[in-house]
């Protein structure tokens, strides 16, 4: 019963925790741009399959998706095929990178950053064109 009620009490951290980003988000910017993940091919990773189940990305999805509807934002959805990743978001060369390599270093103008903010830079470009 314990256990029980552990369990039912981080779901509704979860839950509540998805609310809160998802209206801020909403309420406070105008574009917002949500990449189109293959989350089933991401499962077949045994390492990191539970923890990509507990992130919930599609209900995240779901609730920006209807929350813009109400708060009169924009919805953007970059395909799961666009190189956000691997795209130098300062020269635009696009190079093949393991997921193992954390920092993105650009052969061809030496650019260097985090993976992930270089994506991001890459996915707020696409919303501005």
């Amino acid at each position: 019963m314990r256990l029980a009620k552990y369990h039912a009490r981080v779901a509704n951290l979860r839950k509540d925790t998805i609310h809160q980003i998802t209206t801020f988000l909403c309420k406070n910017h105008a574009k917002i741009v949500v990449e189109d993940l293959n989350v089933s091919g991401m499962l077949a990773f045994h390492k990191l399959a539970q923890v990509i189940a507990d992130c919930g990305f599609h209900e995240l999805k779901r609730q920006l998706e209807y929350k813009a509807k109400k708060f009169g934002c924009e919805i953007i959805i970059a395909s799961r095929w666009f190189p956000s990743s691997k795209t130098c978001s300062n020269c635009g060369h696009i190079q093949d990178m393991p997921l193992k390599e954390r920092t993105y270093n650009c052969g061809s103008c030496g650019h260097s950053m985090d993976r992930d903010l270089n994506a991001a830079i890459n996915l707020s470009r696409l919303a501005s064109s």
